[in-house]
């Protein structure tokens, strides 16, 4: 009788490990839909957009071995009574070439909200010189959304982890 409940138990075991492919949290339009704005975006606000680097992996001992790095992109409002609006989020790789757009239709931040973007240790796609173009509208004598990065990896004992800032361009 032991053996039967020892192998119904393995079977649970076995079955609750197989690889199955999961859909990367951020990824999920679910995630951005309840964010979208449903009116028209009045045209009195100004208009911004701000580059972020970040890396998906980073070289390690030699251009040979790297290293995959899990990144947290946070958009902040420090804004305390005003919403932000993002109007796009365009994920590049090293080489330049758009990887993905995590929303494309305007989403709004809460005052002093903060909202966040995570790539998986796992999603190598972005390289060692990955970045983001965010598109932003504010309203006018507000402060400008902040972007920041944090990238983080651990291997027993020790760990790498680092912070980049989103910097405004024309």
């Amino acid at each position: 009788m032991k053996y039967v409940f020892a192998l119904i138990a393995f079977g649970f075991i076995a079955v609750s490990c197989e690889d199955s492919p999961r859909q990367l949290s951020s990824t999920d339009p679910i995630n951005w839909e309840k964010r979208r704005i449903k009116a028209p975006i009045s045209d009195t606000l100004d208009v911004g957009h701000t580059f972020l680097s970040i890396y998906s992996s980073v070289y390690m001992r030699n251009d040979q071995e790297q290293s995959d790095l899990t990144v947290t992109v946070s958009l902040h409002n420090p804004n305390r009574d005003e919403e932000v609006f993002i109007d796009k989020a365009v994920y590049y790789n090293t080489q330049g070439d758009p990887i993905r757009t995590y929303f494309d239709q305007t989403i709004f931040i809460k005052p002093m909200e903060t909202v966040q973007i995570v790539i998986d240790g796992i999603d190598k796609e972005g390289g060692t010189g990955a970045n983001f173009i965010f598109d932003w509208m504010k309203k006018r004598n507000t402060n400008e959304p902040l972007f920041e990065a944090v990238m983080i990896n651990t291997y027993g004992s020790q760990g790498i982890s680092f912070v980049t800032e989103g910097k405004r361009i024309k």
